[in-house]
Order: C-alpha cells, then sequence, then structure tokens
C-alpha cells in the first residue's frame, strides 16, 4: 500500500499566528520539502497577494519533482490567479456543512453544490488537475457530501478530500467516516486538524480505511491547534504499520528545524519524532538499557529520522552512563573522582537543574583540580549586601585543624570575600589576583557559573578555575584553588600553623 503526501506548510501551516513568509522564504522550504520527497507541495493561495503569488511563481519555476498546487475556493477569479502561477494543481474547497452554508456563505445546498461543479470543470478544461475539498465535511450530511463528490468527479475532478475542519472526529468514527467516502469512484484524501490532539491518530484512521492520500504540515503547525504533523504520520506508519511513503525519513529531523527556523514557530522538547528530548535519556535505568541496547527505551533509532541520541545529566543519572559519557568526551577520571562529580551532578539535580556535555566537561575539570591535596580548606562563607549595606563577607578556614576566622569589605560580594580570604593568609603568604574571568556557561539565571583566576605569589603564577550555580562560591573556591597550587609546593599544613 503507497500512500501519497500532500504537505501544506506553506499554507495550511502558513495560516499558523504570527507567522508571514516571504516569498524567498517559500521557496527555500518548497525545495527542502522536494527534497523530502512530499508527493505534492502545496504552495499557497494564489488569490491572496502579490507576494503569495510571487512565491508560488518561484516555486513553479524552479523545476522541482513534486506537483505543485494552489488552494482555491469555489471562485473562477481564484483558478485564474493559480492559472497564472503556473501550478499543477489545484485544492479546490468547497463549504458542505450546513452551519458553514448557513453562517458563512448564506447560500442553499444547491447554489454551492452547482457553484462547485461548475468551477471544477472551469478548471479542467484549462488543463489543471482539480482535488476537490469539502470543508468541514465531518460535520455534513453525509448525503449531500457524497454527492458533492460524485458531481465533482464526474465534472473532472481526479481526487477528493475531506477535511475534518475543526477537528471533530475521533480514531473510531475516522475510520468509519473515510471507509465510507472511499467508496466512490476517486482517490480519497485525509484532512485532519488537531483541535483535540487527535489529528494524527485520526489520519491514520482514515488511511487505515481506505484514503490513498494525507494532507499533513511539517512540525504540525497551523491555525488554532495546528495541522496533523507530517514526521509522526508518516514514522508510525513506516514503524507501526509498515506501510510506505516516498518521504525519505532520514531528513525529516533536518527539515523539521528549517521549518522552526524559517517560520519561528519553534517546538517544544518533548515533541514526538522531532523533538530536542525525542531521543534523549536522563533516567539512569533508562540510559543504562539504551547504552546496551537501544530497543529497550527507545521504540527507533535517532539515526532513522536524522536525529541524535542524547543523554541528560541530572538527578536520576546513574554511575555507569557518567562513566561512559567521561570516556566518550575524552575525560580520564579515577573511582573517587567519578564519586566527587557524580555528586555534583546529583546536587544540581536537586537544585532543577540538568547538566549539558559542556556543564559536565567544566564540571570534571573542576573537580580534577580541587582533589588536590589542600593545605587551605574553606570551612564557611558568609556575605552581607544590599542596597545600602557595604558589602561585607566572613570566611572559616581550615589550616591542619586549626580554624581561621577573618573578615572583609569590598566593592561587591564576591570582592569582598576574596579580600576576606587573603587576610586569612596574610601571615604567611601575600597572594595577588592578576585576572578574574566568569563566564555563564548555559543560559538562564540558574546558569553554571564558571570562574577562572590567575594568582600570583613571588615568582610563580598560577590559573584555577571553580563551576558553581553560585558566582560567589564559584570565586571563593577557585581563588582557594590557586591558593592550594601555589602553596603546596612551598608549604605543609603544618608550616602554615
Amino acid at each position: 500500500m503507497q500512500i501519497k503526501v500532500l504537505d501544506t506548510t506553506l499554507r495550511d501551516g502558513e495560516q499558523t499566528p504570527g507567522v508571514s513568509l516571504t516569498p524567498d522564504e517559500k521557496l527555500r522550504i518548497a525545495i527542502g520539502l522536494d527534497a523530502l520527497g512530499v508527493d505534492i507541495i502545496e504552495a499557497g493561495s494564489a488569490i491572496t497577494s502579490e507576494g503569495e503569488r510571487e512565491g508560488i511563481k518561484k516555486i513553479t519555476e524552479e523545476g522541482l519533482s513534486a506537483e505543485i498546487c494552489s488552494f482555491t475556493r469555489a471562485v473562477q477569479s481564484d483558478i485564474d490567479a493559480a492559472l497564472d502561477c503556473g501550478v499543477d494543481s489545484i485544492h479546490l474547497v468547497v463549504p458542505t456543512s450546513d452551519l458553514h452554508l448557513e453562517h458563512k456563505l448564506r447560500k442553499t445546498r444547491e447554489e454551492v453544490l452547482l457553484q462547485a461543479v461548475d468551477c471544477t470543470q472551469y478548471a479542467v478544461d484549462h488543463g489543471l488537475l482539480v482535488e476537490l475539498s469539502a470543508e468541514d465535511s465531518t460535520r455534513s450530511d453525509i448525503d449531500y457530501l457524497k454527492e458533492m463528490f460524485n458531481q465533482g468527479i464526474q465534472a473532472g475532478a481526479k481526487r477528493i478530500c475531506a477535511c475534518d475542519t475543526v477537528g471533530f472526529l475521533t480514531p473510531d468514527t475516522s475510520f468509519k467516516f473515510y471507509k465510507e467516502l472511499s467508496k466512490l469512484k476517486a482517490p480519497v484524501s485525509v484532512h485532519c486538524h488537531n483541535d483535540f490532539g487527535l489529528a494524527v491518530a485520526n489520519s491514520i484512521s482514515g488511511l487505515k480505511a481506505g484514503a490513498s492520500e494525507v494532507h499533513a504540515t511539517i512540525n504540525g503547525i497551523g491555525e488554532r491547534a495546528g495541522n496533523a504533523a507530517l514526521e509522526e504520520i508518516v514514522v508510525a506508519l513506516y514503524s507501526l504499520y509498515d506501510i510506505k511513503t516516498n518521504v525519505n525519513i532520514q531528513l525529516l529531523y533536518e527539515t523539521s528545524r528549517m521549518v522552526a527556523r524559517m517560520t519561528g514557530v519553534y517546538l517544544q522538547p518533548n515533541k514526538a519524532i522531532v523533538g530536542e528530548n525525542a531521543f534523549a535519556h536522563e533516567s539512569g535505568i533508562h540510559a543504562d538499557g539504551v547504552i546496551k541496547k537501544s530497543e529497550t527505551y527507545e521504540p527507533i533509532t535517532p539515526e532513522l529520522v536524522g536525529h541524535q541520541r542524547r543523554f541528560v545529566m541530572g538527578k536520576h543519572i546513574g554511575t555507569h552512563l557518567l562513566k561512559k559519557r567521561l570516556e566518550e568526551l575524552g575525560l580520564k577520571v579515577d573511582e573517587k573522582q567519578l564519586m566527587q562529580i557524580f555528586q555534583r551532578i546529583k546536587s544540581l539535580g536537586d537544585m532543577g537543574k540538568c547538566v549539558t556535555d559542556v556543564d559536565l566537561q567544566a564540571i570534571t575539570e573542576d573537580v580534577l583540580g580541587i582533589l588536590q591535596e589542600k593545605i587551605v580548606d574553606l570551612e564557611e562563607v558568609t556575605i552581607v549586601s544590599g542596597n545600602k549595606v557595604i558589602p561585607t563577607a566572613s570566611v572559616k578556614l581550615k589550616i591542619n585543624n586549626k580554624e581561621i576566622l577573618e573578615a572583609g569589605v569590598g566593592i561587591g560580594p564576591v570582592d569582598a570575600a576574596i579580600i576576606a580570604i587573603k587576610k586569612s593568609i596574610a601571615d604567611f603568604a601575600d597572594i595577588t589576583l592578576e585576572e578574574y574571568h566568569v563566564d555563564a556557561i548555559t543560559g538562564g539565571t540558574d546558569a553554571l557559573i564558571d570562574v577562572v583566576v590567575k594568582l600570583r605569589y613571588e615568582d610563580k603564577v598560577v590559573s584555577a578555575r571553580s563551576t558553581q550555580p553560585d558566582i560567589i562560591m564559584a570565586s571563593v573556591e577557585a581563588f582557594l584553588s590557586g591558593v592550594n597550587r601555589l602553596l603546596g609546593d612551598k608549604f605543609t599544613a603544618e608550616d602554615l600553623t
């Protein structure tokens, strides 16, 4: 069973609130859709504007493999506009529910039927392939709907489409509905909207019932709750039903990203198939299973759709995954260092933060640096700061089991803390802070802060770093790490007490 795919990203998808594509953007997306392998590209609605017609013309002149289609109403001027753009076909849409006829068109069933037949005949006579489509068909009288389609087929329509305009179907009713229409003498298309979150399920049910073409958009974009998502339908048909399409599944992720960039409609991370978390694993149990055999927690491989597997470090992480990820990043640690990193990630997870590969690298480098033998160890740091308060810090250090308590004031809390530390060790070492650099590794107010310092003691200069979610603690730990490296070569803890 071969299913045709009509992509309506450039028409129904562009009706997403806030989306308006330029002619060149339409062309770029159309080229991507053609490479993806969709059978039909609904390039827009030619009657809409001059810019719309320019965009459709650019697409028709590109020489793409896909059939290029324009949306039209059952109005001769719409068809003329489509003809002027050089399209291969039109998606001729006619409302069929009494709700639409009475309140929107304010015409009788007979008037609309005659209009639909006349326009179908006109388009066919001018060399266009016609896909006759019934708007709000799922709330239409079924006998009137079939009469519309039958007369349209007699007038020359080659395909018929029944639109579930407000997502009114369920998978059960979709099967029955499209099975009935599949008895007519033309291929039937499924066109479902996602108002109740059932567009993909309803589309698949319609195809199983006998429809041979599906309308969909990349990422499921469209007005209101959107349309059926092309990538979900195609992969579900391929993986769950062994039903083929001409779509190159390996290009789905790439195409999804391109459409998201061009339209500015970005995906929720847990979007099926193409979301950033679609193949991301944090749980230690899940990650361990995926490492051993991907099928344990992945129904399809990320490579199938051009995606990548990603392991997220958080409070659910296990040591097996952590060790493997460190090895993949080229970071060598012993068991003690591994457990230090493990606990740091767990602590960050308890604070609601997940650790990226960049975070992991910084944490590891930090741990590798701070697990040296400590001459000076931090016991406590307290900061007082405010709008009308001079920033003040008190630090408690431990040197050979002896506690040293000192305070300092500065132009800010970090400055105050470092001055307090320098005062604590002033009796045996005059250490100068030569450079101080801070970076937020990841975005957000809870970003990990990476602090790098350069310290001088006599003729020796060292750099040290610390990575923490708190800039003050990162600064204090970086400074003390440098202090320990400078003093470790010259003193023992006993020498300093």
